[in-house]
């Protein structure tokens, strides 16, 4: 696998990748994060996911000998207002997402240590995410296995009910 940065022209397949998310946690029951709709065909969803690729910084997990994406990262030094103020200059992750069919071959742990090689060439000491908190948390789990710490924890109201979320950090030390 490699990793490129992307851009602008990202969004589709970041929505593809999230509409393959959304499948396979409906397909478990799973529809607290994101519910059963695919990005896709939302547009409200495929304006946002637009927006980020056009103005954050897209990095992209593909196989060694091309292909389709495998994961997307993508970034910018402007947390959510829901995240709170970081106590220093900041990477924020505002997506990773990988492809289901490839979980557990390391495509997540490739774009969150891409994320702080990111990080650490900005000059920037801190790396923060946030992720869906509820069910049975696996998904904050995940993210701990990763070097993340648990910071904040937050609600987002919504109009199917409220989204428990959790911001996590990790510190990027200094290039030397």
């Amino acid at each position: 696998m490699h990793i490129r940065t992307g851009g602008p022209g990202s969004a589709q397949d970041l929505l593809a990748l999230l509409d393959g998310a959304v499948a396979w946690l409906a397909a478990r029951g799973r529809t607290g994060q994101w519910g059963t709709v695919p990005w896709s065909q939302r547009p409200e969803s495929v304006a946002r996911a637009e927006r980020s690729c056009r103005e954050g910084l897209v990095r992209i997990a593909e196989p060694a000998g091309g292909g389709a994406p495998l994961g997307i990262c993508v970034m910018s030094g402007q947390a959510p207002a829901y995240a709170g103020p970081a106590d220093r200059p900041e990477l924020y992750v505002h997506w990773l997402v990988t492809d289901r069919a490839h979980s557990g071959s390391g495509v997540g742990a490739a774009l969150v240590a891409d994320a702080r090689r990111q990080a650490r060439e900005r000059g920037l000491g801190l790396l923060r995410v946030d992720c869906y908190a509820g069910g049975d948390g696996r998904l904050v789990e995940q993210y701990e296995r990763l070097g993340f710490t648990r910071t904040t924890a937050f609600t987002v109201d919504r109009p199917d009910g409220p989204w428990p979320g959790q911001v996590l950090e990790q510190r990027v030390p200094a290039r030397g």
